[in-house]
């Protein structure tokens, strides 16, 4: 007589059968309808399946692109920052970029990992996702895109709460990464990879340059540093008036007088990040309209020696043959700083330097372009004092009678006093050193006038 247990196994063993037999059945099916069954109306019945599914589905998804065109979509950079803090153990792979001069590893989210977030008791499911993307060779001539894959959020949710998502949980999310931004702040500097990508690429900035050591005139310093704090504070007034919120500004005068350093500062007091354009090797407009819109908000575009970029001479002096044979146009710059495509961004300022003012073209300093001026001359005695300051650790010495004396004769930068300043410790040696080089100087501008 055969018992329960007995029959246990052999009753397994037929469903197993059974089980096998139809899944080999519908292999064997699929495989016949995807020979048999054209592939347009393989998709059709795919694409019915998928919509119909939907629209039974209670959820819904939103897709976050890293790029709208040209800009960068800060809602992505702002939810792969947030992300990065709701990293649990469940977590199976996550991305860790460490610059060689960042303090902190950056922890990002890596693509096809699922991150669950929970906010206001609603749960929140994201995914990145990513795809490679084809590249024209550099300087092909075609409008390619420079980068290597393509990547996007995709963020699901119930339905019903399509309204808090949007309104509330997003605007959550962009102002944590915002406070996360500030906290953690570094400013970069960007520079374009003309050899690779022909795009941005960035490292941390780490010049100490401020306004406590930048030897200038004190109330030129003040003026500039008032100007930076009203630019920053007005975005409404901006807004009312119906004008793009930058601010252009121009520092010329001789080289060594500090205007490189006064970016950096600029930089470092604002908090902002800096992009430094070479138009030399700009190939045309349209990757000039490119590489500027794809600079962030909150950042200082620089364009130093302008007056050795080709085509952005004074055109009522220079030839106009040469001009026809520039990479990029005068109007190609002019039409971004105050033209339509000015409005790309918010909180930008562009900086303009030149050795040579009276080479530029005036078309380039009309008011609205410009904004600010700003000489940079030589040293002052005051300008001499923070110099002093900052390598000597020094206020008053009785040496300074004479080097205030020196000053009012002698025409010195303020790169040429510091570096007679940095070759010894002892303050006696380096203002020593100084009056000497300020008196050699002297001596040698008398032997010039000197028929």
């Amino acid at each position: 007589m055969v018992t329960q247990s007995q029959s246990l196994p052999s009753a397994c063993n037929a469903y197993l059968t059974a089980a096998a037999s139809i899944a080999a059945s519908v292999i064997l099916l699929k495989s016949i309808a995807n020979d048999l069954i054209p592939d347009a109306l393989h998709d059709y019945f795919s694409s019915s399946f998928l919509k119909l599914s939907r629209r039974f589905s209670f959820h819904l998804t939103v897709v976050i692109h890293e790029y709208e065109g040209l800009t960068s979509n800060h809602m992505f950079h702002a939810a792969n920052l947030y992300l990065g803090t709701k990293i649990s153990s469940s977590t199976q792979r996550i991305r860790v970029n460490k610059l060689e001069k960042e303090q902190e590893m950056a922890v990002a989210v890596d693509k096809d990992q699922e991150i669950i977030d929970s906010y206001s008791g609603v749960k929140f499911n994201w995914i990145l996702q990513s795809s490679a993307v084809k590249t024209s060779p550099p300087h092909s001539g075609k409008n390619s895109n420079p980068r290597t894959e393509v990547r996007h959020f995709e963020l699901t949710f119930p339905k019903k709460h399509k309204d808090f998502a949007l309104k509330v949980y997003l605007l959550h999310i962009l102002r944590t990464a915002k406070e996360m931004e500030e906290e953690n702040r570094t400013v970069r500097l960007h520079t374009v990879d003309y050899n690779g990508t022909d795009y941005w690429g960035s490292v941390a900035m780490n010049h100490p340059a401020t306004f406590d050591t930048m030897a200038m005139n004190p109330d030129v310093k003040a003026d500039l540093i008032e100007d930076l704090d009203r630019f920053v504070r007005r975005k409404d007034f901006y807004r009312r008036v119906g004008r793009a919120w930058k601010r252009g500004y121009l520092f010329y005068g001789p080289p060594g007088t500090g205007k490189s350093s006064l970016i950096a500062a600029i930089a470092n007091y604002l908090k902002f990040d800096v992009y430094d354009l070479d138009l030399r090797e700009v190939q045309c407009n349209s990757d000039l309209r490119r590489l500027l819109i794809g600079s962030g908000n909150r950042s200082i575009l620089v364009i130093e020696d302008i007056d050795c970029n080709f085509g952005l001479h004074n055109r009522e002096t220079d030839n106009p043959a040469v001009a026809e044979e520039d990479k990029i146009t005068l109007s190609g710059l002019l039409n971004f700083i105050d033209g339509l495509w000015s409005s790309c961004g918010d909180e930008k300022i562009i900086v303009f330097t030149t050795n040579h003012k009276d080479r530029l073209d005036p078309a380039l300093l009309r008011p609205g372009r410009i904004d600010v001026q700003l000489e940079m001359s030589y040293c002052t005695f005051s300008g001499f004092k923070i110099l002093a300051c900052n390598y000597l650790n020094v206020e008053e010495h009785p040496l300074y009678v004479e080097v205030e004396d020196l000053l009012r004769k002698v025409e010195a930068t303020p790169a040429e006093v510091a570096g007679e300043l940095i070759k010894s410790d002892d303050a006696g040696v380096a203002l020593q050193s100084l009056i000497v080089f300020l008196e050699e100087k002297k001596k040698s501008n008398l032997d010039k006038t000197i028929p």
